[in-house]
């Protein structure tokens, strides 16, 4: 499991382990437990595993795809509602997160289901103040699951509640009032009890976090972060993300331009304000990119099935001319620029598992799953414009797209890229013989690595013990140290294990 990950996967389980649901730490927590609740559910129904730990945010992307077909159906119609659903899911960071016991994932589905149900209300005023009660209850589960990050998405949807008021009058609705505050009452249950419990620190804790966020930027990551990271996280389709914005602004949408258009920019500059910038912070974003990319892609598909012209067309006016012959080009320097690509990532990949080192081989399955890929938009344009192959229609070529980025996703699940981070430990862990001094003996910590401890907290039933020194763990007693510590140690000890730079040892009596 990944480190951030395993920091809610085992306070989730310290809850289910004390069965203390609401006070389970020693001082009051920083962040609401919506998302300990679920996966602490998920442990009562599964067992604890990561697989349990990872099962809401798995239901809530397969969810949010619904919601994105959904949405971009009313927006754009069937056929670009279903290709924004199929790019989503070959959105890497989309993906990865969708396979991480986070909140991310689950806090975007409430942002989808509100933004659907603003919409359902003007479409079905019939059912006005059920779709109005929907949009307030998961904007208030919102906050229950991420905390204040949800008013960034409330903000976003401003404009459109405030500019287009005169014709949905969501602002003067009380039941989407009534809705939101029904979402917020296990927030305000739980700090209820949590004020009991730690008195006013249960609330200078949620402030003093979202404050400390906003204030410093812990990682050094600059106000241009997600300019280049979101292009990266979900290459290529931030590109056609970039061509179908264009392509909306040109041809907006006469009823929903400032959810389409104005949400996701809004939230983006936003994001970019915050201090702290981390790459999933923008993952309500992503769902948008899918939106846009299918519009650009579909652009440049039509594009693709009208063809390059043999000569000009006899016009008047020059400039339109070139541009139309610019734009007619521009399917095929795709097709043959990615083209290019794919061939580079296959000779690039043969030479590393010919003569690459046993750690990069298996980055080179990814290239070369890709590479392969990519060779298929070529094959398709020659086919087609130079072979006669007319049945190769632009869906053909739009799946050209498609069909690389699933292969290398799925290169990188079938080596563990997608959840299986830590190999090493996890076999480790699984030994007969460590699970079961894991699950019966308490474990020390002497002066270990932060996000090991994170890690062993989740898969270790009795809570660990951190310690400054060896000689305070007592005789026959089981401590987790470095490698490099084992010869320097004055007490007699057993080793039980070794894994990566670490060792399971027991002290024993002298």
């Amino acid at each position: 499991m990944a480190h951030d990950e395993a920091l809610y996967a085992s306070r989730a389980r310290l809850m289910f382990d004390s069965g203390n649901w609401i006070t389970p730490w020693e001082r009051a927590h920083h962040k609401t437990p919506g998302l300990y609740w679920l996966i602490a559910s998920f442990y009562r129904l599964f067992g604890i595993n990561d697989t349990s730990a990872r099962l809401p945010s798995m239901i809530a992307g397969i969810l949010s795809l619904l919601l994105v077909y959904e949405i971009g159906k009313i927006l754009l119609g069937k056929k670009l509602a279903w290709l924004a659903a199929a790019i989503l899911s070959v959105e890497f960071l989309w993906l990865q997160y969708c396979r991480l016991s986070t909140p991310d994932v689950p806090m975007v589905l409430l942002v989808l289901l509100a933004i659907l149900a603003l919409i359902k209300t003007e479409l079905h005023p019939k059912y006005y103040y059920f779709w109005s009660f929907i949009a307030g209850l998961s904007l208030g589960l919102g906050f229950l699951v991420r905390s204040f990050m949800i008013f960034l998405p409330i903000i976003a949807l401003c404009p459109y509640l405030i500019w287009e008021h005169r014709r949905h009058r969501h602002l003067t609705n009380p039941i989407l009032y009534l809705g939101f505050f029904v979402g917020l009452m296990p927030t305000f249950i739980w700090l209820w009890f949590s004020w009991l419990h730690y008195g006013n620190q249960s609330f200078e804790e949620l402030l003093k976090f979202v404050l400390d966020l906003s204030s410093e930027d812990h990682y050094q990551n600059g106000a241009f972060f997600y300019v280049w990271n979101i292009p990266l996280k979900a290459f290529p389709w931030a590109f056609f993300g970039v061509l179908g914005l264009f392509v909306t602004l040109r041809r907006p949408l006469p009823r929903y331009q400032l959810i389409l258009v104005g949400f996701p920019l809004i939230l983006f500059c936003e994001l970019s304000l915050f201090t702290t910038r981390l790459s999933h912070y923008s993952l309500c974003v992503y769902p948008f990119i899918a939106l846009f990319a299918s519009v650009g892609l579909n652009w440049l598909g039509n594009i693709y099935q009208i063809g390059i012209p043999q000569q000009l067309p006899l016009q008047k006016d020059k400039i339109n001319a070139l541009n139309l012959f610019a734009r007619k080009n521009l399917s095929r320097n795709l097709s043959y620029g990615f083209g290019g690509l794919g061939v580079l990532l296959v000779i690039a990949s043969i030479i590393v598992l010919g003569w690459g080192g046993s750690d990069i081989r298996k980055y080179a399955i990814i290239g070369l799953a890709m590479g392969l890929g990519w060779l298929i938009l070529p094959v398709i344009w020659i086919s087609r414009y130079h072979f006669g192959k007319k049945f190769l229609t632009a869906r053909y070529w739009i799946a050209g797209w498609l069909i690389p980025c699933w292969l290398g996703l799925a290169a990188m699940g079938s080596i563990g890229l997608l959840s299986d981070y830590n190999p090493a430990l996890r076999v480790f862990l699984q030994q007969s013989a460590i699970a079961s001094i894991l699950q019966t003996h308490p474990i020390y910590f002497v002066q270990t690595d932060g996000k090991i401890q994170v890690l062993l907290n989740f898969y270790i039933s009795i809570h660990d013990q951190p310690i400054a020194s060896i000689s305070q763990v007592p005789a026959f007693g089981y401590a987790w140290i470095y490698t490099e510590q084992s010869p320097k140690l004055s007490r007699p000890h057993r080793i039980l294990g070794t894994v990566k730079e670490y060792q399971l040892i027991q002290i024993l009596p002298y």
